[in-house]
């Protein structure tokens, strides 16, 4: 009998060996499909079905959790507040939200008008992908990546158009004293910052950047289409009673051309941050 057939099978890889039993003359090895990540001199695979990502540190998940609670809280204040009629009433212009009923007759037209807003949408995709980032740090499906790039995208916009076109003249008064610059300033500039230093790195290439925009387009179908329902829009820019189907389609469509340049900015800031620090969540 030939010896061979009893010799034990070894799978070396770099200063480790793997030796598994053998019994009788045919033996089968499980498959084992993942990443061997490096922890001193010694490597271990880790099975996984998702393209290889890092554990996140400490840091990193305790910035995830800060950035996404701050998030949270916005939209649930704001849902809470416009659900209670909370908010200083103003006169509103002709195609504007706000018109609404006072008190419990108005609430679900408050609420379904909040949850209309550019604004929220933002604070929810920032939340949401933050979220799935804590629950499930080490998928990076497909769904997740569009989301974190998404999420990154739509709260900068909200900053800078919030900041440019409507801060000038909004009054901010009573409990938007609160929300306003937890939806518009502080989750965007933390939102950022968080990416910034903690990533994930890695997550963003060609095929995401285009991906990113699909939830501002769908946003844009909603808010259109309800509009046409109830002659009322969330924004100036955006109220086709006044200005007309024209005008309106033209600032959205510079908005969305404005977002793919700015996430082709992002793009190109991942690329050199990945040449400087590696793909890891910092």
């Amino acid at each position: 009998m030939d010896a061979r057939a009893h010799a034990p099978t070894v799978l070396r890889t770099r200063n480790s060996w793997f030796a598994p039993a053998i019994s009788g003359a045919q033996h089968e090895f499980p498959r084992i499909s993942g990443d061997f990540r490096s922890a001193g001199a010694i490597l271990h695979p880790v099975p996984t079905t998702e393209p290889a990502v890092h554990e996140p540190t400490t840091a990193a998940r305790t910035a995830y959790a800060v950035n996404a609670g701050i998030a949270w809280f916005g939209i649930a204040a704001t849902l809470v507040i416009s659900a209670l009629d909370g908010y200083d009433r103003v006169p509103v212009e002709k195609g504007l939200y706000g018109d609404t009923a006072v008190g419990a007759a108005g609430a679900v037209t408050r609420v379904v008008d909040t949850l209309s807003y550019f604004t929220i949408w933002s604070n929810i995709v920032v939340a949401v992908s933050l979220t799935l980032l804590l629950a499930r740090p080490l998928r990076a499906t497909a769904t997740t990546r569009v989301l974190r790039l998404s999420g990154l995208l739509m709260i900068t916009v909200t900053a800078i158009v919030y900041q440019v076109l409507l801060a000038p003249s909004v009054d901010v008064t009573g409990w938007s004293l609160l929300t306003y610059p937890v939806l518009h300033v502080v989750t965007p500039l933390l939102t950022v910052v968080v990416w910034v230093v903690w990533g994930p790195r890695g997550w963003i290439t060609r095929r995401e950047v285009p991906l990113a925009l699909v939830i501002p387009l769908v946003w844009i179908v909603w808010m259109l289409a309800r509009g046409a329902v109830v002659h009322a829009y969330p924004y100036g820019f955006a109220n086709v009673e006044e200005l007309g189907y024209a005008t309106v389609a033209t600032t959205l469509v510079a908005i969305l051309v404005f977002g793919l340049v700015l996430a082709a900015v992002f793009w190109g800031v991942e690329a050199r941050l990945l040449r400087r620090r590696g793909p890891d969540h910092g």
